[in-house]
């Protein structure tokens, strides 16, 4: 058995279902799916599982979340701006965060859309240390 480097990056589904998350991904044909209590630990499982199934090396993941597991996996995002930019009510916004309502496709892409505008502003931010005046 010769050990494949795979050079690409497969898409990990991430999911939250009864306080873990579940991944599932699509190599060769064939569903691997696994569940861990962390992003970390999931990965390093899905890593052994395509290893022992496909014997191929995986580096890493593109990984794809659900909005339950993004806003689990990024307590720091404001749901209540996410909300404002994409024009969606902030209970409703509560509920698909929360896993109690799904959004529409449509939906989902204006919400990335508005993840993506906030990482673009937050990436041209540039800070100035202050000096103390004595």
């Amino acid at each position: 058995m010769s050990k494949n480097v795979n050079t690409i990056k497969p898409q990990l589904i991430v999911e939250v279902s009864d306080g873990n998350l579940w991944g599932r991904i699509k190599i060769n044909g064939n569903l691997i799916v696994e569940s861990a209590s962390s992003l970390e630990a999931l990965q390093k499982k899905m890593k052994g599982l395509i290893f022992d199934f496909e014997e191929l090396e995986i580096n890493q993941f593109n990984i794809s979340f659900d909005l339950t597991s993004f806003f689990q996996q990024h307590p720091f995002i404001n749901l209540a701006e996410i909300a404002n930019k994409t024009g969606i009510n902030y209970g409703l916004m509560r509920q698909y965060s929360s896993g109690v309502k799904f959004p529409s496709e449509y939906r989902v892409r204006k919400i990335e859309q508005a993840i993506r505008d906030i990482g673009k502003e937050l990436s041209k931010i540039k800070l100035h240390k202050t000096r103390k005046v004595a």
